[in-house]
Parts: C-alpha cells; structure tokens; sequence
C-alpha cells in the first residue's frame, strides 16, 4: 500500500501515513510579531495560540511523529529575544507527545540551540530526508537524491495561495495545497551522476507543496506565478511541473490545474502597473 498524504481539512497541516503517522507543518515563523514591530506594527505574541492548534491536532490524529517542515523562526540571520523566549517552550511541548522531526529552513540557522538536547527532537540536513518512506524537505535547496527515490514528497517554502480579483481590481487571497510533479528532465540535468531508469533511484514521486501554518507570512499566488516567480532553485529552475499542478483550497475544494485556473475570470493574471507591455503601448492590458 502507498503511503496516504491527508490534508486536515480547513487547516494549514497535513498527516502522512506509511508504518506510522506524521503529523505535518510547515512555516510557523515564530517570532514574526516582533520583526513586524520593527517595521511599526504592533501585534501581539500569538505562539501561545499557534502552539494550542498543532495539540489540538495531535490529540485528533495521535500521531507518532511532528514533521516541522521549515522555517519554525522567523528572523534571520540573528535570533530575536521573542524567539529565544518562545521557540524552547514550543518544540519542548510537541516532543512532550511526539517525536518531533525538524527539516531546516531558510530562516532556521542555529535552531539546534533553541531546545534542549534531552528532548526527543532530531534536526535533519537542509537538504531533507526520508522519513517512513516519505520523502520531506523545506524548498530552499535542491532535494537530497534519496528523496527522489520515494514514492511521495513533501515541500513548503513557497506558502501557496490562489488570488481571486474582480473586475474592479479588487482581490482575496486564500491558502492553498499544490499537488504536482517533478519535471525529470530538469532534475537529470542538476543529478547527472544518478541512474534516472532505476526504479530504486527514481520513483517519479508525488509532489505536495504545503501552505504556511502562520497566516501572517503571505504568500505565493500561484494562478499568477511563472516560475521564475516562485522561490527555492528546484521551483525557480522549472524542475516542479507548474502548469499541471492541480490546486486544492483548505476546504478541500479542487479547483483543477492551473493552466485551466488561469484561463478563469477571477482568477487570470491582471496586469500590472508599470509592466513592459504597457510602458511599451501605452494602453491597459
């Protein structure tokens, strides 16, 4: 049986069952409230309530492993005081229920001493790992090979979304899961020392690109993006089937691929102000 990757439905968060289940999350950026007050916006700390919905979804699930899958701070390069207060509480209390697995991301540098080393936490390569046969990594490297030897992959980095516009320009913007494919053409150009005919090395996987836990971030339109848009060399470079991806709201609504999402009237890529073709014509697009 292959592995069963099962969004929770109006949550940010996935569980993935193999042998055992993983509960998973991705981009919680803690510590955000307090780059925004640098920025003069004052909000308060909401880690307590971030912290609350992930045990919410353990005691749902039970799962046997959290798989934080990048980017759990949010300050980079340093690590502010909010994060030194709050990170510790925070992992320390999911490995109170779980083990708790983190695949670094761009803004994790010197996780590993946030949390006491007693705790059943375990930092992994940047490059991420297999984990029950499910392959897992944040999105801002390229892959580690093992990865593509599994049947399904799991990635972030991006925090998807689809942005609806009307046509007096105004717009929403929700969450979104991405559904996909490696382009193996891409990748034998990046592994060319990897045998791409061995089952064993290349398992063609399932690609589920996962929204952002903390719904301060933003996001990606993806219905607007080409891929020179979208962040992490493996998207940047077109080695993530785009066109075909098929695009699922938190409600579980599929709104289908988003070569045919584009083509929608709330959903097509405006123009934007200042772009080549209109400095160029002179006329609205």
């Amino acid at each position: 049986m292959p592995p069963e990757i099962i969004p929770i439905i109006e949550e940010p968060a996935l569980t993935a069952t193999n042998t055992e289940t993983s509960l998973v999350i991705a981009d919680v950026h803690l510590g955000i409230e307090w780059d925004l007050y640098r920025s003069g916006i004052n909000l308060p700390s909401r880690m307590k309530d971030r912290l609350d919905r992930i045990l919410s979804y353990i005691q749902s699930v039970s799962p046997d492993r959290v798989v934080l899958l990048g980017d759990i701070k949010h300050n980079v390069p340093q690590v502010s005081w909010q994060e030194k207060d709050e990170i510790p509480c925070f992992l320390e209390t999911l490995a109170e229920h779980a083990h708790v697995d983190i695949l670094p991301g761009n803004h994790d540098g010197g996780i590993e001493f946030l949390f006491s080393g007693q705790k059943d936490i375990k930092v992994h390569s940047a490059k991420g790992a297999v984990l029950d046969g499910i392959g897992y990594f944040h999105g801002h490297t390229w892959p580690a090979p093992e990865l593509l030897a599994a049947s399904h992959v799991i990635t972030a980095h991006n925090h998807p979304t689809v942005r609806f516009t009307d046509s007096l320009g105004y717009s929403t913007v929700e969450p979104a899961w991405i559904r996909t494919k490696f382009r193996a053409e891409v990748l034998k150009e990046r592994f060319g020392d990897l045998n791409f005919e061995n089952e064993n090395v290349w398992a063609d996987p399932e690609v589920f690109i996962m929204p952002a836990f903390n719904e301060l971030c933003g996001g990606v339109p993806f219905n607007e993006s080409a891929k020179e848009d979208l962040l992490g060399p493996i998207f940047s470079s077109g080695g993530i089937e785009l066109e075909n991806a098929e695009v699922y709201l938190l409600d579980g609504t599929r709104l289908g691929q988003i070569r045919n999402i584009r083509k929608l009237e709330y959903t097509r890529v405006r123009s934007k102000i200042g772009s080549k073709k209109r400095r160029n014509s002179g006329k609205s697009v």
